[in-house]
């Protein structure tokens, strides 16, 4: 148990969603840091505006104006989705997913749950995301795996993405020259939304599989959608159980109940607060889960996409548990107190191998023996947290019973949520991303020769 600056890390009532994770804020107030800290009374200004954010989103829910609203109840189009996905884990032994940012990240988040770099479940294909275009990496994998039990899921949006496209077309011709113009199209299933794109028309002209994305879903949030779930289905993990987790926490939004009693908004009213009043312009994400790695760039991409527009945001930044504890954590502790973190820790204690006494009967190691590797884990998240606090930066822990599909849907809508809410409180658009239009031109214009 953590107790720091009025923390503790073992009450569960103090969570709406007990069953998937714990939300602790305390050490992000004034009353627990000093001046570090958000003031408590500044906090409930902020969340009082958050209503109108909540209030818009029932709406959109109502009216099915935002989509993504409606996916966790949906059950018709994962149906759908089981023969796709149970020809991929037939007909394969390795699943390419060609996307990048949003088209991508989502399924590579969730599919974490299922590999972990040793290997797939029983029964499944392995898969692997590819949101680069990092020559080396497409010819390797060219060059290595067997091209007629590998087969392709090709993601784009808007259809157009000069990236993916890139990738579709160097591997629809490696598969053609290896099984043949005719086979190939069994190979390869396009996900772009409906009407004319260029990633239709060339899916449709050699015959392929085509799916469509919701063109109300933009990239970084369908992670819920069959962008994210056709690879966890392929990866023989539970994409009903995932939209269950996600329900639950959007649950009390469609309820109605006050803006105290729905995490989301606390956790934005917190981010807001502390950058609108004490210059805390970053946010760490940093899980002690190796099985959540890949959550810290879902959301950094969420976050700073969503959020960063007209000189408003915060810069999200990416950690890992014990990696970063011996890298970063310098920099945190004792470096500029511009940083608010989200420690995500798991329940972890007596699990896996414990050290055998035998093999450390030196004096220096026998605070080991007998101890497991999640004793270890456990003391490490602990401190870590309690060390934050204790240097007065402002500090979330989400606590975790267990990591599994239903709670990995409760944390990814608990942060959808949460940056919807912290861009109204910024007053941005939270679905837009303008800024980035300037790079892609001017891609288009190196390819073609010519100069800005």
């Amino acid at each position: 148990m953590i107790r720091a600056a009025g923390l503790q890390l073992s009450g569960k009532a103090q969570s709406k969603n007990p069953m998937s994770y714990v939300h602790l804020t305390s050490s992000c107030f004034s009353d627990a840091l000093g001046a570090p800290g958000l003031d408590r009374g500044r906090f409930e200004a902020v969340l009082e505006k958050t209503k109108p954010a909540l209030q818009s989103l029932r709406g959109q829910y109502a009216d099915g104006s935002l989509p993504l609203l409606r996916l966790p109840e949906q059950t018709d189009d994962l149906v759908a989705l089981k023969p796709v996905a149970a020809r991929y884990r037939d007909q394969f032994d390795d699943v390419i997913v060609l996307g990048t940012g949003g088209s991508s990240l989502g399924g590579q988040t969730l599919c974490r749950l299922a590999d972990i770099g040793f290997g797939p479940r029983n029964g499944a294909p392995t898969l692997h995301f590819f949101d680069n275009v990092d020559p080396h990496s497409i010819a390797v994998m060219l060059e290595r795996l067997a091209l007629d039990r590998t087969g392709f899921l090709v993601i784009s949006k808007s259809g157009s993405t000069a990236e993916t496209m890139t990738q579709f077309l160097v591997c629809l011709k490696a598969v053609q020259n290896t099984v043949g113009p005719y086979e190939a199209a069994e190979h390869f299933t396009a996900i772009t939304e409906p009407g004319d794109n260029l990633l239709r028309r060339v899916a449709d002209s050699h015959g392929m599989e085509i799916l469509d994305h919701d063109p109300n879903i933009g990239g970084r949030y369908s992670a819920l959608s069959l962008v994210g779930l056709l690879p966890v289905m392929i990866a023989g993990l539970d994409a009903e159980a995932i939209r269950g987790g996600a329900a639950s926490v959007l649950k009390p939004v469609l309820d109605g109940e006050p803006p105290a009693s729905i995490e989301a908004a606390r956790g934005a009213a917190i981010s807001v607060g502390l950058a609108a009043d004490n210059n805390i312009l970053s946010t760490v994400m940093m899980p002690y889960v190796d099985r959540l790695a890949d959550f810290g760039l879902w959301f950094r991409q969420l976050w700073a996409e969503s959020l960063g527009k007209q000189g408003k945001g915060t810069t999200p930044i990416n950690a890992l548990g014990t990696v970063d504890q011996h890298s970063q954590l310098q920099l945190y502790l004792d470096g500029p107190g511009d940083k608010m973190f989200t420690v995500i820790m798991l329940s972890c204690a007596g699990d896996g191998p414990s050290v055998d006494p035998s093999l450390a009967d030196d004096n220096a190691l026998t605070y080991l023996a007998g101890k497991s590797v999640g004793d270890l884990m456990d003391a490490e998240q602990r401190a870590t947290a309690e060390t934050l606090i204790r240097n007065n930066r402002p500090t979330r822990i989400i606590q975790l019973d267990r990591l599994d599909e239903t709670v990995m849907g409760a944390l990814m809508m608990h942060f959808m949520l949460e940056t919807i809410i912290a861009a109204h409180l910024f007053g941005v658009d939270p679905f837009d991303q303008p800024a980035v239009e300037e790079g892609k031109i001017l891609t288009r214009q190196y390819l073609v020769g010519e100069e800005g």
